[in-house]
């Protein structure tokens, strides 16, 4: 799992791992050191561990580590949901005779601005990225032909959530808008996100002091935190716009925010899926995503794209156009992210992995039923930087 910090990977492993049949599957974790949130607690209750190795700017050692760990472990399975890294520890997988290693893609690209030497580091593991691994899923078609190619055999493994959790809630929203003197009538734009280059907040805030020139009763609202944060709120006063954008940090009840704001505004520049889109349409939240995120985020008609060549006074007209309508949400059209389905079909993949069943290839994962030994547990181990589960013979590596 390679560092865990809260960040969007971690949240859809742990979605997986809340909701798949651990009568039939468990997750181990393996972490970084120096991991800022993990939910130690939480994995300890559902049957799982946590394993910490040194992070990978020691490679030598976390090599080394992460060897022995899965030979001791024995874990069938490695799972990792490190993107371009996975080629670090899916290598001493099959060093170790694990015979499951798949690799996870959660993202497409790079370009933000000061990651260029990381995206010259992605570029170059990008060429190793089908090497080690017997398996290759990714959670979008984009995020599969930017990792491993698009000529790739890789199955797409959705980033699912539990419907029931943002189910629309007037009272709850109200409740956060009066924490943040936002009346009523006041426009409010939400983005949730690490404050770092991916997420594109300097252009974010120039959209929003658009939108205030429109509707000076506008309220921006920012939850999370990364290494950009100071910068962010040194920019947005440098802006003028003071009061008017609301830091809220790292937060747990994400669905308050969602039923509290008007429209969620999403200008990343790069994106594998991101499970904000998914939470917003569920919650009947209107989102407005840059057009670096996949048209396959867009499981209802609440969300919508803008050019990130356009201006931003083109993306705040077009913010102000979207305020939410009040419609019912429809939980069929979210069903292809439905974490209970989703979970389950994981469940069968995993299975019919250990028995040497044929996986379906690319295209739609876990397309058809595979026969199954009900009565058995795998524990399986998940790599993905932060945080990763495993599977192996009656426990395993994910």
């Amino acid at each position: 799992m390679g560092y865990m910090n809260g960040g969007g990977v971690e949240q859809v492993v742990m979605n997986y791992y809340r909701h798949v049949d651990r009568a039939r599957v468990q997750f181990d974790f393996i972490v970084c050191e120096g991991s800022g949130l993990i939910p130690r607690e939480e994995i300890e209750s559902m049957g799982g561990r946590v394993f910490t190795v040194p992070p990978y700017g020691s490679l030598p050692r976390y090599m080394r580590e992460i060897e022995v760990l899965f030979r001791e472990q024995g874990w069938p399975i490695v799972h990792s949901h490190v993107n371009a890294l996975s080629v670090f520890p899916l290598r001493a997988a099959e060093r170790a005779d694990v015979p499951v290693r798949i690799a996870s893609s959660h993202s497409s690209g790079g370009g933000g601005k000061g990651e260029t030497v990381r995206d010259l580091a992605k570029g170059i593991l990008r060429r190793f990225s089908t090497v080690y691994p017997t398996d290759l899923l990714a959670c979008s078609h984009v995020a599969g032909d930017w990792l491993f190619g698009e000529d790739a055999d890789y199955s797409v493994l959705p980033n699912a959530v539990d419907l029931t959790r943002f189910e629309s809630d007037e009272d709850l929203g109200a409740s956060l808008r009066r924490s943040l003197d936002a009346g009523e009538d006041m426009f409010v734009i939400g983005h949730i996100g690490r404050m770092a280059p991916q997420k594109n907040h300097s252009f974010l805030l120039e959209v929003f002091r658009e939108v205030q020139r429109i509707r000076p009763d506008s309220l921006l609202v920012l939850a999370g935190d990364g290494p950009l944060l100071s910068d962010v709120r040194m920019e947005s006063d440098v802006l003028g716009l003071g009061k008017s954008v609301r830091f809220l940090g790292q937060i747990s009840d994400v669905n308050a925010l969602y039923q509290a704001i008007d429209v969620f505004c999403l200008p990343s520049v790069y994106e594998g899926l991101p499970v904000v889109s998914i939470e917003c349409q569920a919650s009947g939240t209107p989102i407005l995503a840059s057009d670096a995120v996949t048209r396959e985020a867009a499981a209802t008609d609440l969300m919508e794209f803008e050019s990130l060549d356009s201006s931003p006074e083109k993306w705040a007209e077009h913010l102000l156009s979207m305020k939410r309508d009040g419609k019912d949400f429809n939980a069929s059209d979210m069903h292809d992210f439905d974490i209970d389905v989703c979970a389950k079909r994981l469940a069968d993949y995993y299975e019919s992995r250990l028995k040497g069943l044929p996986d379906g290839g690319g295209g739609e994962p876990f397309a058809r039923p595979h026969d199954r030994d009900e009565h058995a547990t795998w524990r399986h181990g998940d790599v993905h930087h932060e945080c990763l589960p495993r599977h192996g013979s009656n426990e395993g590596a994910v």
